[in-house]
């Protein structure tokens, strides 16, 4: 009788994710520092730590390094429950704006959106790493919504709501942020909220 086949055992070292988090952050530090144009590969190895083969093993390209480090901030948005619909979409307004305040989001989310325009992987790369992971809090915050009797359940909601309401609130901030540079203080997001919710109702009783 033959013995069962013995798995075989991975070859390398398993990543580590404290060298992951050093990488990204260099990768943050020397784009504020350098901006995009300048930013090497070695630049951010040199900063992390570590082995520049160490950084080609993990991502292939600067394009791929500078989006995930962008992501990691974006993975940073919660969405506690804060009594209501009005106080949950005012909180997580809030905190995105604050999260593009820092020099760190803000140089490296403009970087990218730029390279972007000419670049269709890396187009793709921000669409799954940062967009469609963040559209997250649209589905929390809606199905929470719900259960409260804020708002129709699944069934009356229109098809594509949740990405309509992803890009609208995404839409505004960025560009009330970055494009205008305009503060996005209390006032403007409470105005800015009534508006949405207006919005919200008219769109989720459409068949």
């Amino acid at each position: 009788m033959c013995s069962a086949p013995i798995p075989r055992s991975r070859t390398g070292r398993p990543r580590s994710a404290r060298a992951d988090a050093a990488i990204l952050e260099a990768t943050r530090a020397a784009l504020v520092e350098l901006g995009w144009s300048k930013l090497t590969m070695g630049d951010v190895a040199g900063r992390a730590g570590v082995a520049k083969t160490t950084l080609y093993r993990r991502w292939a390209s600067k394009n791929e390094l500078v989006v995930d480090a962008v992501a990691v901030l974006f993975d940073e948005l919660e969405l506690p429950d804060r009594g209501s619909l009005t106080a949950d979409i005012e909180g997580v307004v809030r905190q995105f704006a604050a999260l593009l305040e820092r020099p760190e989001t803000k140089t490296a989310l403009m970087a990218v959106i730029a390279e972007s325009t000419r670049d269709e992987p890396l187009r793709e790369r921000i669409r799954v790493s940062i967009v469609e992971r963040q559209k997250r809090l649209v589905l929390e915050g809606r199905r929470r919504a719900q259960a409260r009797g804020e708002l129709p359940t699944t069934s009356g909601t229109a098809p594509g709501t949740d990405d309509l309401i992803f890009d609208v609130i995404a839409g505004a901030v960025v560009h009330r942020a970055l494009v205008s540079a305009e503060p996005v203080d209390a006032e403007w997001v409470r105005r800015f909220t009534a508006l949405l919710l207006g919005g919200l109702a008219a769109a989720a009783a459409q068949p």
